[in-house]
């Protein structure tokens, strides 16, 4: 029996109330399309917060996911898994790093590459070498290593202590880094673009001033790729746009195209600090999620997603530049790639809502921004269509003005 939103609403006391949700059941989806329990089709520029980026049901990903689960779903890590080694290679030969750990999201990946950065220090002889920096208004995840990460005191109420040995300075304040890496700390962690924290690019000198101290200082460079990879920003990885490379990277989200992975990519360096027994994961890289995985990387490769990501994340600006520049609740248009922020000096929630209620799927990050993060297949008829609700949502909440 096919239940109506409304009757999955009233079914779900069962469901912990962890997340502010909408009264919609999403039940099919297609490109850049969603359906809900009701029938009503929704234009997604959220791709389930950056996950989707293939657009939803991609047959390539769907034959692979299908095929697999008629094979061989899940075998423990005490034996090699060949599409685990497969992709290993494949994220290798694609980035500046060395070797890979597969986990099952993006927090994993924090904790795991947390972890990593502490063994490092030990595994070199400097075990009073524990700490981690990372920046305000930056977002790693929400279990307690990750949450700790994580500069931003709404997530973390509720839940001390916190873990020990994480510092956090402001965004772009290299006197303040300079002062906080002292004899304790391992690594710096950081985002590219903080999505969470309101879409914010981080300065590009600021980023290579970061590596330059960790090099100078000795202190690890972590670069949280979670939102910002896999092509989205227009490079695979944000930090090429940087002039940088980090020491450990982490990726997750869009690496199975909503399949649950997550991955910690190292330096050979760094990452021989892991030995049998540092650190691990049941259900990490199993065959299931590394197939999907890799039909997913083999797709963006294929059709070269992230240039069409630079090419789309352009024409998205213009038309929301062109469309929306002189709106008096404007503040700034910010991003990059496929991963835009409009930002307002108020009601973005409600502007959200007015979305959803025109047919687009669009979240709000930092309180004041309204997230743009649409599959990376998007077209341009699409893109127009997304900025004529999201304009007229606008003028739903705000008037003509």
């Amino acid at each position: 029996m096919t239940l109506s939103n409304e009757e999955v609403v009233a079914h779900s006391g069962a469901l912990m109330h962890t997340y502010s949700r909408w009264p919609v059941a999403m039940v099919r989806g297609e490109g850049v399309w969603l359906w809900d329990a009701d029938g009503n089709q929704y234009l997604d520029f959220a791709a389930g917060i950056a996950v989707a980026i293939l657009g939803h049901s991609h047959p390539a990903v769907a034959e692979a996911i299908a095929d697999q689960a008629r094979t061989l779903l899940h075998c423990s890590n005490l034996f090699y898994i060949p599409q685990q080694v497969e992709l290993a290679n494949w994220l290798v030969k694609h980035s500046a790093m060395d070797q890979v750990f597969f986990c099952n999201s993006g927090a994993e990946a924090s904790e795991a590459a947390i972890k990593l950065a502490r063994r490092w220090a030990y595994h070199n002889g400097m075990p009073e070498r524990s700490t981690v920096i990372t920046l305000e208004h930056s977002f790693h995840g929400r279990t307690l290593g990750a949450l700790t990460a994580t500069a931003q005191p709404k997530y973390q109420e509720g839940f001390g202590p916190l873990l020990g040995g994480v510092r956090h300075v402001p965004v772009g304040d290299v006197k303040a880094l300079e002062e906080a890496l002292d004899g304790t700390v391992c690594a710096v962690m950081m985002e590219m673009v903080q999505g969470e924290g309101g879409v914010m690019p981080v300065p590009t000198d600021y980023v290579q001033e970061v590596r330059a101290l960790c090099d100078r200082r000795n202190v690890l460079l972590v670069i949280d790729e979670v939102q910002t990879g896999m092509g989205r920003t227009g490079t695979f990885f944000a930090y090429e746009q940087f002039g940088v490379e980090p020491d450990i990277c982490t990726l997750a989200k869009g690496l199975a195209n909503g399949v649950p992975v997550g991955a910690v990519l190292a330096k050979r360096r760094v990452a021989e600090a892991f030995v049998p027994g540092s650190h691990g994961s049941t259900f990490g890289g199993n065959p299931l999620a590394m197939r999907a995985a890799l039909a997913t990387v083999e797709v963006v490769e294929k059709e070269r997603l992230w240039e069409k990501a630079a090419r789309r994340g352009a024409y998205l600006r213009g038309r929301l530049a062109n469309a929306l520049g002189n709106h008096p609740h404007l503040r700034e248009i910010r991003g990059m790639g496929l991963m835009l922020g409009v930002v307002l000096d108020e009601g973005a929630s409600q502007v959200a809502e007015a979305c959803l209620k025109r047919g687009l799927l669009v979240t709000v990050a930092g309180g004041t921004t309204i997230r743009l993060l649409p599959p990376l297949i998007v077209e341009e008829p699409e893109i127009d269509m997304a900025v004529e609700r999201l304009t007229a949502a606008l003028d739903d909440v705000f008037g003509r003005e």
